[in-house]
């Protein structure tokens, strides 16, 4: 597969450099970022998304805050509000936040110090990715049986959606390598099809047989037998096990449990919050209404309705055979998984 990095520090321009996401897979364009504006542009655009690869481009944003700063003779309360914007630009994924404060915690020591901590992130993220592949490869075949395997997915789990290599589409990578993988169903993930149009072109690039479906065709493949497994992603996991993820989730779960086939949640460690309880306190991001409304540009509903656009849903824990960590693949029970996941029990 070709080098697919989301995000990186050009040393030669001293930038943040973002593949633009938005523009997959017809044109392969990059975004040079200076400015936080542009940053947190292109965070609310999704430019750049998935939790792992935000939890990176949260750590460079604070160098990048850094540098404009000193252009700009920004105050230290500028600075510190510039940062904490960074920080909240997308409510759900929990990563962003998270390496937002791992790399401020190192601004008293200087730039230098911060990209160090930033480059640090990105390859335990790479690191995670790849063990947690290899845990997960392992949980299904165990569960699944050791054969070609056909996997339901939903939205985008692979390099794209993180430092690299992936997390769900990890998973699904190191089946392939093991040659137990007979196809891929992917779902669309309306209303951005970041189904269709980034999951699709990564397993293309693979070489892995995928087929492109509509999100409301996937219970039915489910129901008939034509799927053996669901593995998705999750942009922030409950200490109970509730994990939310692209909303169309929860149906996937929902299909997976009545066809009677494992629901498995694959995120790193990182993604996994202690601070929440369950998924009643995880807050869902409300995105514009026009992404429903509209299809490239064009109306596709009347102009006198609302749109009506959560970006996430919660999937509760009761529903998933395993959530897979770099750590651990855990069976939810509703206690206290945190730690277990996280690597520190």
């Amino acid at each position: 597969m070709p080098d697919v990095r989301a995000v990186h520090w050009d040393e030669q321009r001293s930038a943040l450099v973002l593949l633009d996401q938005t523009r997959l897979p017809a044109e392969v364009r990059h975004l040079v970022v200076e400015e936080i504006s542009v940053l947190l542009d292109a965070i609310q655009r999704l430019v750049v998304r998935g939790a792992p690869a935000l939890g990176v481009v949260g750590a460079y944003g604070v160098a990048v805050a850094m540098q404009q700063g000193a252009r700009e003779g920004w105050t230290a309360a500028r600075m510190s509000d510039e940062i904490a914007r960074i920080a909240s630009a997308r409510p759900t994924a929990v990563n962003l936040s998270w390496g937002v404060a791992r790399a401020d915690a190192r601004r008293s020591d200087g730039v230098a110090a911060v990209l160090a901590e930033a480059h640090a992130i990105a390859e335990e993220d790479i690191g995670a990715n790849r063990e947690l592949s290899r845990i997960g490869a392992d949980w299904v075949c165990d569960r699944v049986g050791h054969r070609p395997l056909r996997v339901l997915t939903h939205c985008n789990t692979g390099a794209l959606a993180t430092a690299g290599w992936g997390t769900a589409l990890g998973i699904v990578r190191e089946l392939h390598a093991r040659g137990l993988i007979e196809a891929v169903y992917a779902d669309e993930t309306r209303p951005l099809l970041q189904g269709s149009r980034l999951t699709a072109w990564e397993l293309a690039d693979e070489g892995i047989p995928c087929f492109v479906l509509a999100d409301g065709a996937a219970a039915s493949t489910a129901q008939r037998g034509l799927v053996d497994v669901a593995i998705v992603g999750a942009d922030r996991v409950a200490r109970n096990g509730d994990t939310a993820n692209k909303i169309g989730t929860l149906g996937v779960a929902l299909a997976a449990r009545h066809a009677g086939i494992p629901f498995v949640v694959a995120a790193p460690s990182t993604t996994v919050d202690p601070t929440v309880s369950s998924g009643d306190d995880i807050v869902i991001e409300m995105r514009p209404e026009e992404e429903v409304l509209t299809f490239a540009g064009t109306p596709v509903a009347p102009g006198r309705v609302r749109g009506f656009n959560p970006a996430f849903d919660v999937t509760p824990h009761d529903l998933i055979a395993a959530v897979v960590t770099e750590h651990a693949a855990v069976t939810p029970t509703g206690a206290d998984v945190a730690e277990i996941l996280r690597g520190i029990a």
